[in-house]
């Protein structure tokens, strides 16, 4: 299990309709149902990982959050979660405001570039680096929009959205990040977790 599912988990209220854009295999939604009374549901771009989840039992549509989230009514969950894909989009804007568009608030998560150890590996080997959070090599990763946290809080004044609340996850610690610890925040998070809304 992802350490930042408990994390998620506490910023959802009880009773919430729920959408988890890019459900993978549905860990994050085994979860979420287990730990709370959640209607939840997924979608997902992978056939092979939509039909794990449909034999777990779990509603999981087949589709690509950057152009099918657009079928679903403006307002229709109350919480639309988004986990360490953000930066796999060609469009990270069209799709933070699908997302605010279709729930009341977003939870983004983001595997951050800015941390030390990418930093030192770029510095020191000149290669890109490898890390917990970052597991791919430079050839075979999805990720095409390299984002720090700080890049994260920044794109929400360009893009208008309202940041809600945001936390740092370091070695499985939590803490808040605000506008006097985001430097360090930046430096030495492994992942940012961002409660959003327009």
């Amino acid at each position: 299990m992802k350490p930042e599912y408990e994390i998620i988990s506490e910023l959802l209220e009880q009773n919430s309709r729920i959408l988890d854009v890019g459900c993978d295999d549905g860990t994050l939604i085994e979860f979420l149902k287990k730990e709370k009374n959640l209607d939840i549901r997924g979608i997902e771009i992978s056939k092979q990982k939509v039909q794990t989840c449909v034999a777990k039992g779990l509603t999981v549509l087949e589709g690509n959050a950057e152009f099918d989230l657009k079928q679903f009514p403006d307002k229709s969950f109350d919480y639309v979660i988004l986990g360490q894909t953000l930066q796999a989009f060609m469009n990270p804007e069209t799709v933070i405001n699908e997302l605010l568009r279709i729930g009341k608030k977003a939870i983004i998560t983001i595997p951050n570039f800015g941390h030390w150890k990418v930093r030192l590996n770029l510095l020191v080997k000149g290669t890109m680096p490898l890390t917990k959070t970052l597991p791919n090599s430079w050839y075979n990763t999805p990720n095409i929009h390299m984002c720090t946290i700080k890049d994260f809080v920044e794109f929400s004044n360009i893009i208008n959205f309202r940041i809600f609340k945001s936390l740092a996850l370091t070695n499985k610690s939590i803490s808040k990040i605000n506008t006097s610890n985001l430097f360090f925040k930046n430096l030495f998070a492994e992942l940012g977790i961002f409660l959003i809304e327009k």
